[in-house]
Formats: structure tokens, C-alpha cells, sequence
């Protein structure tokens, strides 16, 4: 009987040993994951501020082309003008 109490009690403290040590484990993969996916999340952050960034920059260039556009049309008639005078 002594015997018997001795085994169960020696199996309950190694169930109770397993159990904390794959919580422990588990804890610690999920804070490794979770600072992992933090560190991608930052890195997206910063990629989508520079695309963002650029994409301003060109909508800004693009929204000025029609305006060069017709400075040079202005400017070509001027010209045309100049060498219908001159001749």
C-alpha cells in the first residue's frame, strides 16, 4: 500500500512537472511570435509611409505636367511669332 501511495504521488509531481513546463514553453513561443509580428508590423508601418510618401510626391508632379504643358504651347506660339516678325 505504502509502495503504491509513493507511485501515485511520484507520477502526480511529474504530470504536475510536464504540465508547467509546456505552459512555460507555450508562453514563451507565443512572446517570441508576438514580439515577431510586432517587429514585421513596424517594418510594414515604415514601407507604407515611404510608399505613401512617393505617391504624393508623384501625384504632385503629375498634377504640374498639364500646367507645363500649356506653358510650353504659350511658349511655342511666342516663338512663332518672334520668327514670323524677324523674316
Amino acid at each position: 500500500m505504502n509502495e503504491l501511495l509513493v507511485t501515485a504521488l511520484s507520477g502526480l509531481l511529474t504530470l504536475i512537472g510536464v504540465c508547467v513546463t509546456a505552459w512555460a514553453s507555450a508562453k514563451k513561443t507565443r512572446d517570441q511570435v508576438a514580439d515577431r509580428l510586432r517587429v514585421a508590423q513596424a517594418v510594414t508601418d515604415t514601407k507604407l509611409d515611404d510608399l505613401t510618401r512617393e505617391v504624393r510626391a508623384h501625384n504632385d508632379f503629375a498634377s504640374r505636367i498639364p500646367v507645363l504643358e500649356e506653358q510650353i504651347k504659350v511658349i511655342n506660339h511666342r516663338i512663332a511669332d518672334l520668327e514670323k516678325g524677324g523674316s
